[in-house]
C-alpha cells in the first residue's frame, strides 16, 4: 500500500471556549486511528498526518466519528492531502510573496463551487477587498484582515455555504501546512 501525507482541517473549535479539542489529545486520537507522523500546528485544528489506507473522504469521516465519540460533539472536518495543499498555495491569483499573510486568506470547501454560488456579491463595492475561486477553494484578499473584511463577513454567510463544509486559513497557516506535509510524507522519510 501507498503512503500519502494528509491535513486535516477541523471548524470551529477552540473558539471561545466552545468546542475545545486540545492538540495533543487530537494528536493521540489520529494515532489511535493508526495514522502515523502526526503533528499538529496551532490551537485552531490543524494536524498532519500519514494515512496507508482510504482517501480523503473516508479519513474525514473517520476522523469525525473518532472525535465526536471522544469529546461528545460534532466538529466538521475535511482532510486534504499534501499535493493539493500545494497546488491551493502554487494557484493563489494574488501576489502572495508581496502581501502579509494577514491580508491573505483560502477557504477550503468540501466540494468544488462555481461562481454562480457568489454571483449575488457586488465584487466592486467591496474593493480594494477581493476573492477569486480555485480548486475547492477561494482566495480572498482583505487588506486590512479578516476580522475588519465586509466581504469576508460576506462570503461567510451560511446561505452561500449551503450544503458545504468551509473553513478558512491564513496564508500563514496555508504555507505552514504545505510545509508539514512535504516533511511528513513518505518521501521525507527515506
Amino acid at each position: 500500500m501507498t503512503t500519502k501525507t494528509y491535513a486535516a482541517l477541523l471548524r470551529g473549535i477552540n473558539v471561545g471556549g466552545h468546542k475545545k479539542v486540545p492538540m495533543a489529545q487530537l494528536r493521540t486520537l489520529l494515532q489511535g486511528l493508526g495514522h502515523g507522523g502526526v503533528q499538529t500546528y496551532l490551537q485552531s485544528g490543524n494536524a498532519v498526518f500519514t494515512a496507508d489506507r482510504g482517501d480523503e473522504d473516508s479519513l474525514a469521516a473517520e476522523l469525525r466519528t473518532a472525535i465526536e465519540e471522544h469529546f461528545g460533539f460534532a466538529v466538521d472536518v475535511l482532510v486534504r492531502d499534501g499535493t493539493y495543499l500545494r497546488a491551493v498555495a502554487d494557484a493563489c491569483p494574488f501576489p502572495a510573496a508581496d502581501l502579509e499573510a494577514k491580508q491573505l486568506h483560502v477557504t477550503y470547501f468540501s466540494a468544488p463551487v462555481d461562481a454562480t454560488r457568489f454571483a449575488a456579491i457586488d465584487q466592486p463595492a467591496f474593493l480594494p477587498e477581493e476573492f477569486r475561486l480555485g480548486d475547492r477553494a477561494l482566495y480572498l484578499y482583505a487588506p486590512e484582515g479578516l476580522g475588519r473584511s465586509k466581504l469576508g463577513e460576506q462570503l461567510s454567510r451560511p446561505a452561500l455555504n449551503k450544503g458545504l463544509i468551509a473553513t478558512t486559513r491564513n496564508w500563514n497557516t496555508v504555507t505552514r501546512l504545505v510545509e508539514m506535509t512535504r516533511e511528513a510524507g513518505p518521501e521525507a522519510v527515506r
